[in-house]
């Protein structure tokens, strides 16, 4: 978990800054805000798992955490898609978030098959 912990924070920090350079440089301000609110959601959740009082609420605040991430995807496809982000901007972000969601998917079929050997 530790490594999901830390990602996700570092994705956070990254959506942080992305988010200012779209307000700074670009003006823009609705999908930038959509895009910080989803991607810092993702470690909230992952840090909020920690504390989960069971396995199956582990498993759902994980689930929340990998929406959250795929919407994430799905915003920074659509600023670079509309010209707010050159590629190089789009291809760190989005490579780092893809990372985070093959890890949660994975977290979170591990848990859930441990759960079925129950």
């Amino acid at each position: 978990m530790g490594i999901l912990v830390d990602k996700s924070f570092s994705l956070a920090i990254e959506i942080v800054q992305l988010y200012k350079y779209l307000i700074e440089e670009k003006r823009e301000y609705v999908m930038s805000k959509q895009l910080l609110r989803s991607g810092t959601s993702v470690g909230a959740m992952v840090r909020e798992s920690q504390n989960a009082e069971s396995k199956m609420d582990f498993v759902h605040k994980l689930s929340i955490a990998q929406k959250e991430c795929d919407e994430t995807l799905y915003w920074l496809e659509l600023t670079q898609a509309t010209g707010y982000l050159n590629e190089q901007k789009f291809e760190g972000c989005y490579q780092q978030t893809s990372e985070v969601l093959k890890i949660l998917k994975s977290v979170i079929l591990t848990t859930k098959q441990n759960l079925n050997k129950k």
